[in-house]
């Protein structure tokens, strides 16, 4: 336990700025699992929604100190990569789909 005067008031700041950080921290943790959830499930139109909320969640909690800036940043720069990747492979899928699958040549026979 603390014994002088400044120590004891540094140590009530330190807990509940804690308890205030922890807060913010769940919630950006909450986010970006919400986000995890939809690039799971491989929807897009719910992946681009919540990759915006994520972003906005990570950068509001950085700016409040809970989270460094370059893993806010790290962390936005992973989510994005997923949400792309996704949005391509849909992409992909849905080009095969409507120009149906693509043939393969039959097998040339060695004589």
């Amino acid at each position: 336990m603390a014994n002088h005067k400044s120590a004891i008031k540094r140590d009530r700041q330190s807990k509940v700025k804690r308890l205030r950080n922890v807060g913010y921290k769940t919630m950006a943790k909450n986010a970006v699992k919400e986000l995890r959830l939809a690039i799971a499930n491989k929807k897009i139109e719910d992946a681009n929604l919540c990759l915006n909320k994520a972003i906005s969640t990570l950068q509001k909690v950085q700016s409040k100190g809970a989270l460094h800036k370059n893993t806010v940043s790290r962390k936005i720069s992973r989510l994005t990569r997923q949400v792309n990747k996704l949005a391509i492979v849909s992409a992909e899928k849905n080009r095969e789909e409507k120009l149906g699958s693509p043939k393969q040549d039959p097998p040339s026979s060695q004589t």
